[in-house]
């Protein structure tokens, strides 16, 4: 279903459906937390992700109300980007969603890289 139907119905589950249903948003969510990171920070944090559907994603949660999008009349422009109240609302919401996955998720079938060895790699890349 397209996102555009899906904003036809006054479902809250499909209204949050449709603010998060890429596979990028929540990943995005959690990676912006508490902060703010400019896009290049963003791009190196979250590498797997091309920087058009990077640029996509966060326009489009930007409209959706998740993330500001700071603009500084700088040379060279600066824009920054961090959770607006309500995507601080969802940071409980996406850890519930991993706890769950890893209380049923078998041990044959965990990765053998988890999400603070990936924090730590990003970390050393970022120089944090």
């Amino acid at each position: 279903m397209v996102k555009n139907e899906l904003m036809k119905y006054s479902c809250p589950l499909g209204k949050a459906m449709s603010a998060l249903g890429s596979k990028w948003k929540p990943i995005i969510v959690l990676v912006i937390k508490d902060r703010k990171l400019r896009f290049g920070e963003l791009a190196v944090r979250i590498n797997v992700i091309s920087r058009k559907v990077l640029t996509d994603q966060l326009r489009e949660m930007q409209t959706d109300g998740l993330i500001i999008r700071e603009e500084f009349k700088e040379l060279p422009p600066r824009v920054e980007y961090s959770l607006t109240e309500k995507g601080l609302a969802l940071l409980p919401i996406l850890y519930l969603l991993e706890e769950w996955e890893a209380k049923f998720t078998a041990e044959d079938f965990k990765s053998e890289k988890s999400c603070n060895v990936l924090d730590k790699e990003i970390k050393k890349a970022v120089n944090v």
